[in-house]
């Protein structure tokens, strides 16, 4: 994408081929599903997969037609994906293009049966253990299993919902053992956290998602601590430079008011660029590789910073999230995840690709 404005996404996949790698090591002789889906939480799903191609077990995702697009390219991974088919019109494209759904509902079943499936291909059945979103109840999976076994392999599957806190996820694993007597299936279970504080937890595939792209899942873990790469930083440049006195405002609405004389640096980067509009006052930038904090509201286009102790002009280098300034601490303090900021990114954010 050819654009004279500055600000870009750069994506630096030796740093997500680090991160896989982390996850390999914690996981041993288990495998992996890197989860792909949301785009590669907006990294770029091709770009992510192609980078991953010879580390991968196999690739987790959602979108039946990424997949089906990926497939078409030539991959052969496994492909698990990760909300199954939502009408059983969809089986004959599982089928076509050996995609491994993820069941959650007795129609679900009853659609499999009605269908000449692969008897090589898996099925993964995925448990409610506590979570309450998608999932069979106890006799939900049994009758599933009774129906489906023999016909195809199975995949005893849930997710955690705690595992980055503090109940953690014996009391899910307690639910899924007590649910699933005498089954003996491979199981999948382990998400970012789990690989990460549960290692021995997280079952034959285990599935890596925000890890791969260098958040960490743990509030109070830093990822540099966690051995995981930033794999996204978004940068822009300063455009403009504005000296106010003491009682002036900045932005829109007013919301932050000078106490004494300031230099305020304007940044290429606003929401339409992925940046959070309620990021707040004192969100955390890097200007020149120097600390320093946002002032008043975000708007579209541009965002404010302040430069008063820096000696920096029009053409700094602002880092947004990234590289020495971790997307998770900008997400806490605007009040929500690193996921959320990296799926927001778009289309008319640059990219450059480092590998």
């Amino acid at each position: 994408m050819n654009t004279s404005r500055p600000i870009r996404a750069i994506i630096d996949l030796a740093a997500l081929r680090h991160n896989h790698a982390v996850a390999r090591r914690q996981v041993g002789a288990n495998k992996l599903w890197a989860v792909v889906k949301a785009n590669a939480y907006g990294h770029g799903l091709e770009r992510a997969v192609t980078a991953l191609a010879k580390e991968a077990d196999g690739f987790a995702l959602i979108e039946l037609e990424r997949a089906i697009a990926l497939r078409q390219s030539g991959l052969t991974h496994p492909f698990l994906m990760l909300e199954g088919f939502y009408d059983a019109n969809e089986l004959a494209l599982f089928i076509r293009h050996r995609l491994i759904p993820v069941v959650h509902r007795p129609d679900q079943v009853r659609a499999l049966l009605a269908v000449d499936w692969p008897a090589d291909l898996p099925v993964y059945l995925k448990l409610d253990s506590g979570m309450h979103r998608l999932g069979f109840d106890t006799v939900g999976v049994a009758e599933a299993q009774r129906a489906l076994a023999g016909r195809m392999p199975l995949v005893l599957m849930t997710h955690f919902a705690d595992a980055d806190g503090p109940r953690g996820i014996d009391w899910q694993l307690e639910r899924f053992n007590a649910m699933t007597p005498d089954m003996n299936h491979p199981r999948s279970l382990g998400n970012s956290a789990a690989i990460l504080r549960y290692p021995d937890k997280v079952g034959d595939w285990a599935r890596p998602g925000i890890m791969l792209y260098g958040g960490s899942p743990f509030a109070e873990v830093t990822a540099d601590a966690l051995d995981l790469r930033p794999v996204m930083t978004l940068q822009s440049e300063i455009i403009g430079i504005q000296s106010i006195g003491a009682g002036e405002s900045v932005g829109y609405g007013c919301t932050f008011t000078a106490d004494k004389p300031m230099r305020i640096g304007v940044v290429a980067c606003g929401y339409a660029d992925g940046y959070p509009r309620h990021a707040p006052t004192g969100t955390p930038v890097l200007v020149d590789g120097q600390r320093t904090r946002t002032l008043g509201r975000v708007s579209m286009d541009k965002l404010c910073v302040d430069l008063t102790h820096l000696k920096v002009g029009v053409g700094g280098t602002a880092v947004l999230w990234g590289e020495r300034l971790s997307a998770d601490e900008v997400a806490i303090a605007a009040g929500t995840i690193s996921y959320e900021l990296f799926c927001a990114l778009p289309p008319r954010v640059a990219i450059e690709v480092r590998s």
